[in-house]
């Protein structure tokens, strides 16, 4: 290729870059991912405590990992808030420390009050 090829290459390179990008900048993780990370853990939510099931602790790892930036962890956030409104019984205090009993650290509070426009 010759060095005008190269050039042309490289600003279609460039330009696709450029609209590809705000794509990048959408939540990839989803509700469902959401759902199905954390259902292991509502009878520990539900419950009076005790010992976390190893099971939760792996789906909240596994949303951690996925949740990298800031669009999905503001997605994350919406998603618990939705489903905690749907789930009867939950205690928030259990559900607020899930999180450091598993190892995970999490840029915001699970609670039905969190802003999640804010998370970052």
């Amino acid at each position: 290729m010759t060095g005008s090829g190269l050039f042309k290459l490289a600003c279609a390179v460039f330009a696709v870059a450029l609209v590809a990008a705000p794509i990048a900048t959408e939540a990839a993780v989803t509700c469902g991912q959401v759902a199905s990370s954390l259902a292991p853990c509502i009878p520990y939510a539900r419950s009076a405590g005790g010992a976390v099931p190893p099971a939760c602790c792996s789906g909240i790892k596994t949303l951690d990992g996925m949740a990298r930036t800031t669009p999905d962890r503001q997605a994350t956030c919406k998603c618990l808030k939705s489903a905690s409104t749907s789930i009867s019984g939950i205690n928030y205090g259990l559900v607020a420390s899930l999180p450091a009993k598993c190892g995970v650290n999490i840029p915001y509070k699970i609670s039905p009050s969190t802003d999640c426009a804010r998370v970052k």
